[in-house]
């Protein structure tokens, strides 16, 4: 099997070991951090597993920086897509922080020749992330619609999806813009394709069937899920993170992902990365997630304002943090608090006084795309 299957089976083995609390008030209130580090595993569980999946992230590292060195290595994250190819020596990297597509190739004969090839694998890698391997240099199957479609237009302004145009608009770009910059130990070729000014919207568009099915079937509402895809990738269904989160809502595994599995799926285990890689089922899972917040550890709110507001930071910055807000100590205490308050002054708190910078953030960024969603407003960077 290739080196994706198993770096994905060896990430749902080292995450087996996480547990829930079944019983409906004795609630852990810090098990919802989705930026907490990974778990360790128990003493003697699954140490074989964590050794091997070291290894061969540090193997996929190790390759990168031999061809691209230390200060110009790239790994995909959650609003970049990175791809390497051509054994390392070439990558796709789509900022769609930026809205710029990047095609670079560090290969050393005929450059113009690999950079060709790479600039139309890019065009026509399909969009399907879990068939695209982000850890090795495995070669792309290109079949079907590709990712780029529509957010990426040729010369003649037109969308991008068979072989005929993709090569014919590569052979423009290194005929007439093709770029060079000298690093350490190598020199790059590359090309920078501009992204259309509405891309993010090209990409939520596609998802508007899934969103609405996930918002009737939890009762979660759709600018809410919109806003939190937007926040947490900018619509990118191949976002991965240093914490182990994948795709559009940016699921964990082992925490969230095991949540809905035991409490809303019924069902054993965890999601693996292939499975949250998936449009359809992250979107599902990371809606069911808010519904466990809502119906579950945060169930006691009572002002629907104050929940909304409370949901929102707990799925960045964990039920814990809200709570920590109001009173450090006593749970009971902090919920009581909360509940005295009016939803202007839970926002408030939880942007100013909520002890993680990120999560105070996150709270105002979600509301303000929320607010551009019911205005009408387009949902770009």
């Amino acid at each position: 099997m290739k080196l994706h299957a198993l770096f994905l089976s060896l990430l749902l083995l080292s995450g087996c070991s996480r547990e829930f609390i079944e019983q409906l008030y004795d609630v852990d209130y810090t098990t919802t951090n989705r930026f907490a580090n990974n778990l360790a595993p128990l003493p003697g569980q699954f140490t074989q597993d964590t050794v091997a999946l070291d290894r061969l992230m540090n193997s996929f590292n190790g390759q990168v920086k031999r061809y691209w060195g230390d200060n110009d290595s790239l790994v995909a994250s959650k609003r970049q897509y990175v791809k390497y190819t051509d054994g390392y020596q070439s990558r796709a990297h789509v900022d769609f922080e930026r809205g710029v597509v990047i095609v670079e190739t560090v290969a050393k004969t005929e450059p113009t020749k690999h950079l060709k090839e790479a600039i139309t694998t890019t065009l026509l890698t399909p969009d399907n992330p879990g068939g695209v391997d982000l850890y090795s240099d495995s070669a792309i199957e290109l079949s079907g619609k590709p990712f780029l479609y529509g957010q990426v237009l040729d010369n003649e302004g037109k969308p991008i999806e068979w072989s005929w145009r993709a090569n014919r608009f590569a052979d423009y770009l290194i005929d007439g813009k093709l770029k060079k910059r000298s690093e350490r130990f190598h020199q790059v070729y590359y090309v920078e394709i501009p992204m259309v000014a509405d891309h993010a919207n090209q990409r939520s568009y596609k998802y508007a069937n899934i969103v609405r099915d996930a918002s009737r079937r939890y009762g979660i509402a759709e600018d809410l899920i919109y806003a939190i895809i937007k926040t947490e990738s900018s619509f990118n269904p191949y976002a991965v993170s240093h914490a182990n989160a994948y795709g559009l809502m940016q699921v964990v595994p082992k925490t969230a992902g095991a949540d809905v599995f035991k409490l809303v799926k019924n069902k054993p285990g965890i999601p693996t990365p292939e499975y949250l890689f998936d449009p359809a089922r992250n979107i599902d899972t990371g809606t069911a997630y808010f519904y466990i917040l809502r119906t579950r550890y945060l169930k006691d709110v009572r002002d629907p304002l104050s929940l909304h507001y409370s949901m929102i930071s707990a799925y960045n910055g964990g039920t814990g943090g809200v709570l920590n807000t109001f009173h450090t100590t006593d749970r009971k205490r902090a919920m009581n608090d909360l509940n005295s308050l009016q939803p202007n002054q839970v926002y408030w708190a939880l942007t100013n006084k909520h002890r993680n910078a990120e999560a105070r953030r996150y709270l105002e960024k979600v509301t303000a795309f929320q607010k551009e969603f019911n205005q009408g407003k387009n949902l770009t960077q």
